[in-house]
This record gives C-alpha cells, structure tokens and sequence, in this order.
C-alpha cells in the first residue's frame, strides 16, 4: 500500500474544485484514457491582468492523480499567467506533502495539463522545444523521447525505474527499458561536456550579494504581494541564505510556504545567485 501524506488523502477523500468551468478563457487536456491517466484543467482569467481567477479540473487516474490535480488548482488561483508559468510538477508535490516516487507521474501531469492551458490562453500551440525527435519509446503509455528527456533534466533522474516513476514509460511490458536506458546515458554524457556556469559566473562579494537581494526584493517581489494586499520584509541576510517575513493578507495565508519559492526564491535565484535558500520567519530574535 503506498504511503500517502494526509494532504494526499485529504485531497482524494474531499478533492477541490472538481468540475469544469463553462466557456473558460483556457483549457488544458494531457493524457489519455486508454494509458490510465487523464486530466482537463478549466481556467477563469481576469484578462485586464492576467490572473487566475477560477479553476477546476476533471481527471480520471488514481488518488495521486485526484490529490495533484486538485493541489494545482489551489495554487494557482491568485496567481498571474507568468507566475503560474514556472509551477513545477516538485511544487506540486511539495504542496502535498510528498508522493510516493511510483506517482510522482501525477504530479508530471498536473505541471503538463497547467502549461497546456497557458498555452491555449495564449494562442499558441502547446510544444516544449527539446532534445531529440519526436518518437514514442514506451508504446504501453505512449510515452515520447521528448517527455522522458524532460523529466530526467528537470527531476535529476538517473535510473530507468525514476523514469517509470516520473513518466510510467517502461511500467508496462518493459520492452522499452533499453531504449530508456539509452537516453539516460546519452543525456548524462551530454551534461558531463558542458561547461559549469557556476565557474563562469562571476563570486558576488556580501555587500553585492546584500544589494542585489534588495534590488530584487523592491523591482520584482514586493509589487506583485502588494497587488494582492500582501507584503514582504527582508529580515536578515546569511550567505546564501536569505531570511524574510510576509505582512499583510500574506500573513497566514495557507499558500504561503508556495509563494516563497515560487515567487521570492524563484525570483532571487534568478537575479542573484542560483543557490539562494529563502526561509520565512515568524518572529525573530536578534
């Protein structure tokens, strides 16, 4: 029996905004009946600023499949279109606690159906440009060499069985075990060649590193919180470790702990360093 957090059988037991909503500015459709997991996401976006305003989701799948699909449209309402854009399928997963590392695919799909929606609101086709052609490997769950790559970059995955985990190629008859083999060592021997940017990339000194945490903090994080009646105050700065403390209708918020990496972290790894860790403090003491 799989290990399942209390967020998961919550979220399976009493799933949120199940349904589909009528005539919605977005829709995203992954996966297929026949492979075992399906799901439709619905968005209502608030078109003068892009946010997301409503949410549902209509899945057939097992209970990680519900308790993800349900997660995700929690998270996402409130956010902008360019904020829901970087929801990954670990935000997903850290949202619920965890997932066992057999239906981390669930979490996969839920991050799939968001970027097709996205996509569909935008008027674009829904592509990921990757490595590779476009070819089915793993002909049980009509899995492609492009999902599979995708997942091994974005998860760290190094054996097939993470694969299988994370896309369920080779959960089948196992034919295509080989092949995924294949494209693990291909894509690792890839990796091996390329030229760390952490070399390249020039040491920021504490007082850079102070300003630019700072810098950031004003021009990309605080504006969007106080869009939303919410706000942040940068504490204390540690290394790489940066410490802040919500305000406003942030304070308490149950989508705090995703708004710290989604946004601030996401935002500071971007600007300033990529090993930034962001923690939220409650109450300090100097």
């Amino acid at each position: 029996m799989w290990d399942y957090s209390e967020k998961v059988k919550e979220l399976f037991k009493n799933p949120r905004n199940v349904g589909e909503i009528e005539n919605p500015d977005a829709i995203g459709e992954v996966g297929s009946i026949i492979c075992g997991d399906a799901l439709r996401l619905t968005l209502r976006i608030d078109k003068k600023t892009d946010t997301i305003i409503d949410a549902k989701f209509q899945t057939f799948g097992c209970a990680s499949a519900i308790a993800s699909s349900s997660a995700l449209t929690e998270m996402i309402k409130g956010l902008t279109i360019e904020q829901a854009s970087k929801v990954t399928n670990k935000d997903i997963a850290d949202y619920l606690g965890g997932l066992p590392e057999e239906k981390m695919h669930c979490s996969v799909m839920g991050m799939e159906a968001l970027e097709a929606a996205i996509a569909n609101y935008r008027g674009a086709p829904f592509k990921r440009e990757m490595v590779g052609e476009e070819q089915i490997v793993c002909k049980c769950f009509s899995v492609t060499d492009k999902k599979i790559i995708r997942a091994i970059k974005e998860n760290n995955l190094k054996t097939v069985e993470e694969v299988t985990n994370y896309t369920k190629a080779g959960g089948g008859c196992g034919k295509c075990k080989p092949e995924i083999e294949k494209l693990l060592k291909e894509f690792w021997e890839k990796e091996a060649t390329k030229p760390t940017e952490k070399i390249l990339k020039k040491k920021l000194t504490n007082l850079e590193r102070i300003s630019l945490v700072k810098e950031t903090i004003e021009r990309e994080i605080r504006p969007k919180l106080k869009a939303d009646g919410g706000d942040l105050e940068l504490v204390d700065i540690d290394r790489n470790k940066v410490y802040v403390k919500f305000l406003g209708t942030c304070l308490g918020c149950p989508r705090t702990g995703f708004t710290l990496k989604a946004l601030v972290e996401s935002k500071l790894r971007e600007f300033v360093e990529e090993d930034i860790v962001v923690e939220e403090v409650k109450e300090w003491k100097k």
